[in-house]
C-alpha cells in the first residue's frame, strides 16, 4: 500500500489546527485550556467531547472515541487515512504529492526528501564557512555591529556563503544529487547560457525553517554596500512556500503557547535581537506582507498579537493591513510604536530588553492605532479636514463586526474629530448597513443550486492541473460565472491569472472564506476529474451566458410598457438578438462530451 512521505504528513499535521478543523463540524466552546462540545459520533445532551489544541488530540469521555486531526476526518467523513491527509492538505493549501505504487509516485517522495537533505547539507556548509578564516569579518560583523552573541548565532544557524562560483554545487554532485534536483532546490541557479552556479555568493546566510525545525529555505544578506539586492531569498520550491512560513516560529512556538501572545516583527535581525533578549514570544514575517495562511498557522499557538513593525511609512502601512487581516482571522490585535524612529533591532541594542518589554506593554489596541495614523498630518480644527478624517474612518468602523464595539469606536472617533457622538454613531451604522452582504435574489438562489459539472471540473482542475485551469479561466469572462454556486470562488481564481499557474492553488486558498475553502477541498478530494475534457467548460459557460443575455433581450422586446418606443430601438434590440444567436451557434459547434450543463 502506497503512503505519503512522513515529512509531508508531518507538514499537514502541523498546518491543520485541530480546533479549526473540528469547528467545521462541531460547535466548540473554550473550557480552560481545552475546548468542549457535543460529540458528533454519538447522541448526547451534555458535552463530553474534548479537544486539546496544544497536544493536537480529541477525546470523548462518553463513547471513548479519540485521536488526532487525521482520525477525526477519517471518522467524520468515513474515509481512509490517505484520503484524510489529502483532504486536510487541500483544506490548508498544501500541495499534495500524488503518491501511488507507480515509479513517478516514488520519485515525488524521494525528491522532497532529497531537497530537505540538500538544505541540511547547505546549512552545514554555510556554518563551516562562517567559522573558517574567510568568515572572520562576518563573525566580527555579527558580534560587533549586529550585537549578537555566539550562542544566538549558533542557535539560529547563521552562516556565510563565500564568493566562490559553484563550490556548493560541486558538493551536491559529490553527494550524488543530480544537477536537475540541485536547481530545483533553489540553492543553484541555471543561467541563460545553460551554466549552473551557486545562487548565494558573498552573503550572510540565514536558515528558514518550518515550525517543526526542518530547514526549507535561506535568506541571504548582502555584505557589500553596492551589492544588490540587499536580501536575496530562496525561490518557491516543492518544500518552501513563503506565504505559509513564519521566521523563527520553530524557536519560539512553546513560548507563544505559554505566554498566549505573539509579538510580530518584520525582519531576520529584528527577530534575532528580540529573541536574544529572552522572554519575548516573537516571530517575524521577513519583510513580506502577512498572509491569511500565516495567520491560520499562528492561530494554532495563540489568539493575541502585538505588531511591532518598522516606524517608516512602509512599515506602518504593513501594520495597518496586517491589523485588518488578523482581526478577520479572530485575533486580538495591538500595535507597539517604538520612539525615535527605531526598529526592534536597534531599540533592543540601545535600550535593552526591559525597555522593549515596557513598550510592548504600552501598545495600543489596533483601532486606536488606526485612529492616530489617520489623524496624522490633518488639521482637525478645519471642517473639511474633519470630514476627510471621518470619511476615511467610517470604512474602518463599518468592518467592525460587533455593534457594541462599533459604538465604542464611534465615541473615540467623535472625541478625536470633535463631532457629537450621536452623529458619528448614526453615520457608522449607515456605513455598516451598506456593507452587509445583501445578495440579489438571483445570487441568493444560485447559492442553493446544485453544483454543476462544469463548476466541479474547473474547481478540481485548479488544484490538480492548475495549468489547464489557468488556460480555461483566461478564456472566460467574468459574466460567464454569473448564477453559478461557485461564482465568488471562480471570480477570485480569475483575479489571480497574473500569477504563474503553479502558484494559483495556494494563492487562491489564502483568499477563500471557510465555506469556499470547504467547497474547493470537497471537490478536489474527488479521485477523478469530473469532466473528461476541461476545455469543454469554456463552451458550456459561454453558451449559458449568451442564453441569459438572449432571455434578457427577449424580455425587453416583449415588454408591453415599451410598445410606444422608437422603431430604431426595437431594430437595435432585434439586431443584438440575432448577433447573440450567431454567437451561440458558433460557440456550440464542435464535439462535446456529455455532462450536466
Amino acid at each position: 500500500m502506497a503512503l505519503f512521505p512522513q515529512q509531508f504528513i508531518d507538514e499537514v499535521r502541523s498546518a491543520a489546527d485541530i480546533v479549526t478543523v473540528i469547528s467545521d463540524y462541531v460547535s466548540l466552546r473554550k473550557a480552560g485550556a481545552k475546548f468542549k462540545g457535543l460529540c458528533p459520533f454519538h447522541g448526547e445532551k451534555t458535552p463530553s467531547f474534548n479537544v486539546d489544541r496544544d497536544r493536537g488530540f480529541f477525546h470523548c469521555f462518553g463513547c471513548g472515541v479519540g485521536g488526532d486531526v487525521f482520525k477525526f476526518i477519517e471518522l467524520q467523513e468515513k474515509v481512509g487515512f490517505t484520503d484524510a491527509v489529502r483532504q486536510l492538505a487541500q483544506r490548508f493549501g498544501i500541495p499534495v504529492p500524488e503518491l501511488d505504487a507507480s515509479e513517478s509516485g516514488r520519485e515525488t517522495s524521494a525528491e522532497r526528501e532529497a531537497l530537505l537533505k540538500m538544505h541540511e547539507l547547505a546549512a552545514g556548509y554555510f556554518r563551516e564557512q562562517l567559522e573558517s578564516p574567510a568568515g572572520l569579518r562576518i563573525r566580527e560583523y555579527l558580534l560587533g555591529e549586529r550585537g549578537l552573541t555566539p550562542e544566538t548565532i549558533a542557535t539560529l544557524g547563521l552562516g556565510y556563503a563565500p564568493q566562490s562560483r559553484d563550490t556548493l554545487r560541486q558538493r551536491f554532485l559529490k553527494q550524488g544529487f543530480s544537477p536537475a534536483t540541485a536547481v530545483k532546490s533553489g540553492l543553484i541557479s541555471r543561467r541563460d547560457d545553460g551554466s549552473e552556479v551557486d545562487r548565494f555568493r558573498n552573503r550572510l546566510m540565514i536558515p528558514i525553517t518550518r515550525e517543526t525545525g526542518s530547514i526549507i529555505a535561506f535568506g541571504g544578506r548582502a555584505l557589500e554596500k553596492d551589492q544588490q539586492p540587499k536580501y536575496l531569498n530562496s525561490p518557491e520550491t516543492p518544500i518552501y512556500s513563503k506565504s505559509r512560513t513564519l521566521y523563527g516560529l520553530s524557536h519560539t512556538k512553546g513560548h507563544l503557547r505559554k505566554a498566549d501572545v505573539a509579538v510580530i516583527v518584520e525582519g531576520y535581525f529584528d527577530f534575532a535581537q528580540v529573541f536574544q533578549a529572552g522572554g519575548v514570544p516573537v516571530v517575524a514575517t521577513c519583510g513580506t506582507a502577512l498572509t491569511a495562511t500565516q495567520a491560520q498557522l499562528l492561530r494554532r499557538f495563540t489568539s493575541k498579537t502585538v505588531l511591532c513593525y518598522d516606524p517608516d511609512t512602509a512599515g506602518q502601512g504593513a501594520a495597518e493591513r496586517s491589523c485588518e487581516l488578523l482581526v478577520s482571522e479572530g485575533f486580538s490585535v495591538n500595535v507597539a510604536l517604538l520612539p525615535g524612529g527605531q526598529d526592534p533591532d536597534s531599540f533592543v541594542q540601545t535600550r535593552g530588553r526591559d525597555a522593549y518589554v515596557a513598550q510592548l506593554k504600552q501598545s495600543k489596541p489596533y483601532l486606536e492605532f488606526l485612529l492616530d495614523r489617520a489623524a496624522t498630518g490633518i488639521d482637525l480644527g478645519r471642517d473639511d479636514a474633519r470630514r476627510e478624517f471621518l470619511s476615511r474612518m467610517l470604512g474602518v468602523a463599518a468592518r467592525i463586526p460587533d455593534p457594541a464595539a462599533r459604538d465604542q469606536f464611534a465615541d473615540r472617533l467623535a472625541h478625536k474629530a470633535r463631532v457629537t457622538e450621536e452623529v458619528v454613531r448614526a453615520e457608522i451604522r449607515k456605513a455598516a448597513a451598506a456593507r452587509k452582504t445583501e445578495l440579489p435574489a438571483e445570487r441568493a438562489r444560485s447559492l442553493s443550486a446544485p453544483l454543476r459539472d462544469v463548476e466541479r471540473g474547473l474547481l478540481w482542475a485548479i488544484v490538480h492541473t492548475p495549468a489547464d485551469a489557468h488556460a480555461v479561466l483566461s478564456a472566460l469572462e467574468p459574466t460567464d460565472f454569473e448564477g453559478l454556486r461557485s461564482q465568488d470562488l471562480l471570480e477570485k481564481a480569475a483575479s489571480l491569472l497574473n500569477l504563474d499557474a503553479e502558484e494559483l492553488p495556494a494563492a487562491l486558498m489564502e483568499r477563500l472564506n471557510d465555506q469556499e475553502a470547504q467547497l474547493l477541498s470537497r471537490v478536489a478530494s474527488e479521485t477523478a476529474a469530473p469532466v473528461p475534457i476541461l476545455t469543454n467548460c469554456i463552451e458550456v459557460l459561454r453558451s449559458s451566458r449568451i442564453e441569459r443575455q438572449l432571455a434578457a433581450i427577449q424580455q425587453e422586446i416583449d415588454d408591453d410598457r415599451l410598445e410606444h418606443r422608437p422603431a430604431d430601438l426595437l431594430n437595435q434590440l432585434l439586431r443584438k438578438k440575432n448577433d447573440l444567436r450567431s454567437q451561440l451557434e458558433h460557440t456550440r459547434r464542435g464535439p462535446r462530451d456529455g455532462y450536466n450543463r
